[in-house]
């Protein structure tokens, strides 16, 4: 009988668990979050993105100057995939392609909050098979052919550690992450030149969204997207 009745317990437990897991990472701590920074009201200028529950997220490092049409197909040129939108069916593709390590190369990224609304374009790169480990940037429009943004390095899957979320766990370099970028667009012959300034960000060390650490050197390189690709663009950045 108390085996019968350990048993007992052991499945009641079992059957408990995730859904008392997924009620407080995706409930009741987004949920906290939310209302701390509604009450606390941080500073929307302080050069990160910000997540769904307001928490600091990854610093603003890349920008662009070209019309949409031109920023798609540089990228598309480039090797980056538009990252599908988040749904249900999108949701579980990328989380089959992760168990399963199956390709899935438009895979949807996390949303990301600037001037009060989520990112207007993102792109990735899968670094591997799957969406594991994958470079990937999200852009926001902030003109009629001007966009800014933050790139990083997706190095694997885990939680956060601000709500236990399932979520990716970024490289801490983002700064060669930006180069990546550019020195991708720069191969394929879709960048004119490189502006470096010093971004919002600060140089320095910080925590993104999922409780990561970063460090960055605070430039904000400006790339001039290309029409079409120029032959015998070099490879090299063109930066000024």
């Amino acid at each position: 009988m108390k085996i019968a009745r350990r048993a007992s317990r052991l499945a009641a437990a079992a059957l408990l668990l995730p859904p008392a897991y997924a009620s407080l990472a995706y409930v009741l701590l987004p949920l906290s979050w939310r209302e701390y920074h509604r009450i606390a009201r941080p500073a929307p200028t302080d050069g990160c993105t910000r997540t769904a529950e307001g928490i600091a997220g990854d610093p603003l490092n890349v920008a662009f100057t070209g019309a949409r049409p031109e920023l798609l197909a540089a990228m598309a040129a480039a090797g980056w995939h538009a990252a599908d939108r988040i749904t249900l069916a999108s949701g579980w593709k990328d989380a089959r392609s992760i168990v399963l390590d199956r390709p899935y190369p438009t895979a949807p990224v996390s949303t990301h909050f600037l001037f009060g609304r989520p990112q207007d374009l993102a792109f990735e790169r899968l670094d591997g098979r799957s969406p594991r480990r994958r470079h990937h940037v999200r852009l926001w429009q902030t003109g009629d052919a001007a966009w800014i943004g933050a790139a990083t390095y997706d190095r694997s899957v885990g939680v956060s550690r601000f709500t236990g979320e399932v979520m990716h766990h970024i490289d801490p370099d983002v700064d060669a992450e930006r180069r990546a970028l550019f020195e991708d667009l720069a191969r394929a012959g879709r960048l004119a030149r490189i502006h470096v300034e010093t971004g919002p960000r600060p140089a320095g060390e910080g925590r993104n969204g999922g409780g990561d650490r970063y460090r960055t050197d605070g430039e904000l390189w400006t790339g001039v997207v290309l029409a079409a690709a120029r032959p015998g663009r070099p490879a090299a950045l063109l930066t000024d």
